[in-house]
């Protein structure tokens, strides 16, 4: 990665604040494009309240450096990458915080990783897919559940299959793997189980389709995918095949408004939508159609408070699991029917 961008990883800034164009160096805080969005805000009753939360700073298991991402496993254990130079690992949780494993280091081997990013479990076998920001010639990378290496692919440059700062990650019901990019690519890859490379869709810029900084990915139970387009302050929505279907949000702190979007997940059970706001501190809640539900989180380091958040994952009972990086730990909503 170059040293710049590490630099901003180290500090906090993440992936959100390094070049959309890599000729023309820009911070997504200067990027506060404003975008029409095809739907409106609602009003709603549905209430997320704080259960638990669990990490602190450091280097020793169940502690965090930067954790970035976060996944859960058709067994609910949860996963969560740890980016920076420091850590540079995936930890396995069970679903109340308990650590049970971890592995990776800083290298660019097998099992290695420059830069820890997102983080995608096929539930149909609970294999492991992280990329590896910063290494686009191991883009993706794939493990067993307990962290066992079995494959990567990818390679520098802007053909297909091809990668400069590989971030976003998901997996559809199929097993094809999707993949975000930064930089000059500022596009979506999709690829089957084994890296075969399949289809691209997107390239810079802030049109229905387009991309400034895609920092993750979610994929509903249609294999809709939903694309967390941050440096655009919005939401697109794509099938499979990478067709343009919907998009909403605009820059700002209102309902249904962002300021710097980076994680993005679907309730398993009832298919909304959940926003990571980072720079608003908060993780708002849709329908597929983008229609505005709930919100919840505030600034702070209290119960329920958040500091940066970055990536958000929904349990099969509900429960809502945020990574909270600026203050080095998991937190852990219920609501909307879900467990308490």
């Amino acid at each position: 990665m170059y040293a710049a961008i590490l630099k901003t990883f180290l500090i906090g800034a993440l992936v959100l604040s390094m070049c959309v164009i890599s000729t023309a160096p820009s911070s997504l805080f200067a990027q506060q494009l404003q975008q029409q969005t095809t739907t409106s805000p609602t009003s709603t009753t549905v209430d997320y309240s704080f259960v638990t939360s669990w990490g602190s700073p450091g280097r020793a298991f169940g502690q965090f450096s930067q954790p970035l991402d976060i996944a859960i496993d058709s067994t609910g254990s949860v996963y969560v990458t740890d980016n920076t130079a420091l850590a540079n690992q995936v930890q396995k949780f069970s679903p109340d915080g308990t650590f049970l494993l971890a592995w990776g280091y800083l290298g660019t081997g097998g099992g290695g990783f420059a830069n820890a990013a997102s983080i995608a479990i096929d539930d149909s076998n609970n294999t492991v897919y992280v990329t590896d920001f910063g290494n686009a010639d191991q883009a993706v990378q794939k493990f067993t559940s307990d962290g066992t290496f079995l494959d990567s692919w990818g390679s520098t440059g802007l053909g297909e299959g091809q990668f400069i700062n590989p971030a976003g990650l998901a997996v559809d019901s199929q097993g094809f793997v999707y993949a975000g990019d930064f930089g000059e690519n500022n596009n979506i890859q999709k690829f089957d189980s084994e890296g075969n490379f399949i289809l691209n869709w997107g390239s810079p810029g802030s049109a229905e389709g387009q991309f400034m900084n895609p920092a993750d990915i979610a994929i509903d139970s249609q294999d809709i995918v939903y694309v967390a387009d941050s440096a655009n302050n919005r939401v697109q929505k794509f099938d499979s095949s990478g067709n343009f279907l919907g998009i909403w949000g605009t820059a700002g702190s209102g309902d249904g408004q962002f300021n710097s979007p980076t994680g993005i997940a679907i309730d398993p059970t009832s298919g909304n939508v959940f926003v990571v706001d980072r720079a608003n501190d908060r993780v708002q809640v849709f329908d597929t159609d983008g229609n505005f539900i709930t919100k919840f989180g505030s600034s702070g380091s209290g119960e329920g408070q958040l500091e940066n958040p970055l990536g958000v994952a929904v349990g099969a009972d509900g429960r809502v699991y945020v990574n909270d990086e600026g203050n080095a730990r998991v937190v852990v909503f219920s609501g909307g029917g879900g467990g308490g």
